[in-house]
């Protein structure tokens, strides 16, 4: 397993992709501070999100490994996939630590590595390839949903501007790993109670996932910053949690997680009602 600490290091390594939105076109300057500075909900979605964008890299690392046998995929992993990611991290980091530069964020970044990185194995990776580009799918319908939660959350006009960049960039990368199963499925077809079945282990997965890991990290080196509103940790995550379960755009995450079981149109308009409602309750963070 491999990863950078260093966060700095990541955003140095960032290689610029043709077409694509850069690091440059972030009006930071142009901040409104006073329409975020005291948001205390945003502060910690921001940060949170920082942080696990910008470790993305470890999980890349894993997924190339994963995917050796399948050069095409392993390199749309390495030279597109981590670097978007990566660049989600630094454009985050670079937002957070302007709107609220006394947070130390290397500090709280390095504990939150420490623990995260022992999450990003191997052995978390579903062994079957196929059932884990429908994993991948799940994730990446779960941030979806969420950058389009904060994206509507946001009174900030260059950070409602930076999240939709963000919130495209994911729903692209659904669509490469869709694509992807589909092209594994085709040559080696799996039954759709095993992809239903990686869809709900996975499913289950981010209600205890890298987030919350974050966000106890951003509490922990907090310092003063929100100090006069006395919140436990408990109080926070609860709040942030039914936050963005209220935002939640079921329609949009179910629709996507319905894709990899390649349904007949009539059945999955069945299936919509109930994956619903379970999409809602377990896309919670």
């Amino acid at each position: 397993m491999q990863g950078r600490p260093a966060a700095d290091e990541g955003a140095d390594a960032l290689r610029p992709v043709k077409g694509h939105w850069q690091l440059d076109d972030i009006a930071y300057a142009q901040i409104d501070h006073a329409a975020i500075a005291d948001d205390e909900d945003m502060f910690y979605l921001l940060m949170s999100a920082s942080f696990v964008e910008t470790g993305s890299d470890t999980y890349a690392t894993n997924l190339g490994a994963h995917y050796a046998q399948y050069p095409d995929i392993q390199q749309w992993l390495q030279d597109r996939w981590e670097h978007e990611e990566l660049q989600h991290g630094a454009s985050l980091r670079r937002y957070v630590e302007t709107v609220w530069p006394r947070f130390e964020w290397q500090k709280a970044y390095d504990g939150f590595f420490a623990e995260y990185a022992l999450l990003c194995t191997q052995e978390a990776l579903l062994p079957d390839p196929r059932l884990e580009m429908v994993a991948r799918c799940v994730v990446e319908t779960g941030t979806t949903a969420y950058y389009h939660t904060l994206r509507e959350l946001s009174k900030e006009p260059v950070l409602t501007g930076l999240l939709g960049h963000i919130r495209n960039d994911e729903v692209g990368h659904f669509k490469h790993f869709l694509g992807y199963f589909k092209g594994l499925q085709a040559q080696d077809p799996v039954g759709r109670l095993r992809i239903a079945s990686a869809l709900y282990s996975r499913l289950k997965e981010l209600r205890e996932s890298d987030s919350d890991v974050a966000l106890r990290h951003v509490f922990a080196h907090k310092g003063d910053l929100f100090s006069d509103r006395q919140r436990s940790f408990d109080d926070v995550a609860q709040r942030i949690y039914h936050l963005i379960s209220s935002g939640l755009p079921a329609q949009l995450a179910v629709q996507m997680l319905l894709k990899p079981l390649l349904l007949p149109p009539r059945i999955e308009s069945c299936l919509h009602r109930p994956i619903s409602r379970l999409a809602c309750r377990m896309l919670a963070y």
